[in-house]
């Protein structure tokens, strides 16, 4: 996978969560959640575009363990907003806690990669 293709699917993911949020119920605890949901849910693309121009290689893995900070913090509260359905589409739901478990797993294997490689790097 490419830098856009991954950038693509974190602007779908956002979009997907503001979908979610925008359907939730009008109650003290959905109102919260999708609160919270909107802020975490949207960071993640926000970051690796952040992560993309990077100063350093010590700044690029800073990011993208922020987005993958993010994109946990997303995975709960959806999983609280399923099990307390507050959800109008179950079938919505499911499809984007997958896709939350996807790019956890991106971000996981990247952060580690980027990790990696900069420990590899001689400094000079």
């Amino acid at each position: 996978m490419n830098k856009f293709d991954l950038e693509e699917r974190l602007i779908k993911f956002a979009v997907f969560i503001i979908e979610i949020c925008e359907s939730m119920p009008n109650t003290k605890a959905a109102t919260y959640l999708s609160g919270q949901l909107l802020r975490s849910g949207i960071s993640p693309a926000l970051n690796y575009g952040e992560a993309q121009s990077g100063e350093s290689r010590k700044d690029f893995i800073h990011k993208i363990k922020i987005a993958l900070k993010e994109l946990r913090e997303s995975h709960v509260c959806l999983k609280i907003i399923y099990l307390s359905k507050l959800y109008n589409s179950e079938e919505k739901i499911k499809l984007i806690l997958k896709e939350n478990n996807e790019l956890i797993s991106i971000f996981v294997k990247s952060a580690a990669t980027a990790q990696k490689n900069n420990e590899e790097k001689p400094n000079y």
